[in-house]
């Protein structure tokens, strides 16, 4: 679909007053738009569009004290009630390693933002809204009651952009790492090899990059030694058996220009349909099982002894969520979350096709 088959900012409006109840990534889907779109669409209305300058975004989100962090990819939504605190800046990465709010950005992959107002009666909800040149939703602020709004309207007053059309153009999203890689370069003899020589979980993307592999595809290829299937209850049972045993674990959410991490125990986990939900106090994760294809059990050495992830992957090769038991660098793996994750029901066979 061109620019010109798109529906105008007028159009795009009314059909949200016509289905207040739908999501707005639901709703973008169904008018054949991205979501940047939908909310440029309400620029001068409630919307003013933003520079997606992630270090300045960064280090101004300090002064706004307690907010909601969110980030999502088209399958799960990870949100964490937090301070950004303990900031690192660069251009190339940029990190948040706060207590409750822990990020991993990508800057260049961010290229749409907006600071979004929407009231409904007395209430108003602030939010500072970035995506993708795509349109794909990358991160997203939400201010709460505890949230310092004389420092959130200084920080979009510093980061208005000139251009307030409410249109986006649309463009192809860029390539995925973790999507399928096509040619095949590495053996299974190169893989196992490199992957019996990591020393820190860090190595493992640069030795996909050497290899030419998607993460799934090694994960397929190397064996049960390092990698096994599970059955597609698994990340449930897993969920039951850390709220019982207060574990304390860790668990990713990413998309191309962010990943998110929660570290610590989990509480309460409520099933509805097909989506798992954690709906702690802190700490919120809705997981679309109906989207996991296959779940892996991976096992990566390092200086400390290997450590075990849960890896749970769409039908596209891509990672939804990831799991690991919660360690600090230099400590070896936790003995009840390994053995939790080698006593999940297992797949037979060398891959879960």
């Amino acid at each position: 679909m061109d620019q010109r088959e798109r529906p105008s900012p007028h159009e795009i409006r009314r059909a949200q007053q016509d289905n207040p109840k739908i999501r707005e990534h639901d709703l973008a889907a169904r008018l054949g738009i991205s979501e940047a779109e939908l909310v440029a669409a309400h620029c001068g209305l409630g919307a003013i569009r933003v520079e997606p300058r992630v270090n300045d975004l960064l280090t101004g989100l300090e002064a706004v004290g307690e907010v909601v962090a969110h980030t999502r990819n088209e399958s799960a939504v990870h949100e964490k009630v937090g301070v950004y605190d303990k900031v690192v800046t660069g251009n190339k990465h940029a990190l948040v390693l706060g207590h409750d709010i822990d990020l991993r950005i990508f800057p260049k992959v961010w290229a749409h933002g907006f600071a979004v107002e929407k009231r409904n009666g007395k209430d108003v909800s602030r939010s500072l809204q970035f995506f993708d040149a795509a349109g794909k939703a990358m991160h997203k602020v939400q201010l709460g009651p505890a949230s310092n709004l004389d420092a959130y309207q200084k920080l979009v007053a510093d980061l208005e952009s000139s251009n307030q059309e409410p249109i986006v153009v649309f463009k192809a999203s860029g390539a995925n790492d973790d999507a399928e890689v096509p040619d095949q370069a590495a053996t299974v003899e190169d893989l196992r090899e490199c992957w019996s020589q990591l020393t820190d979980v860090h190595q493992f993307f640069d030795m996909l990059k050497r290899l030419k592999l998607s993460r799934r595809e090694a994960v397929r290829m190397v064996g049960e030694v390092y990698a096994w299937a599970l059955e597609k209850d698994a990340i449930g049972a897993m969920f039951q058996q850390a709220a019982e045993d207060e574990m304390p674990i860790m668990c990713f959410v990413g998309n191309r220009g962010c990943i998110q991490i929660h570290s610590g125990p989990i509480k309460w986990v409520k099933t509805i349909g097909p989506w798992i939900n954690v709906l702690d106090e802190t700490f919120h994760l809705h997981l679309g099982t109906h989207h996991v294809r296959e779940i892996w059990a991976v096992r990566k050495p390092t200086k400390d002894g290997h450590v075990t992830s849960l890896e749970a992957y769409d039908a596209d090769g891509k990672m939804i969520v990831q799991f690991f038991g919660k360690r600090r660098e230099g400590e070896g793996e936790r003995e009840d979350w390994r053995f939790l994750a080698e006593t999940l029901p297992r797949i037979p066979g060398p891959t879960a096709a």
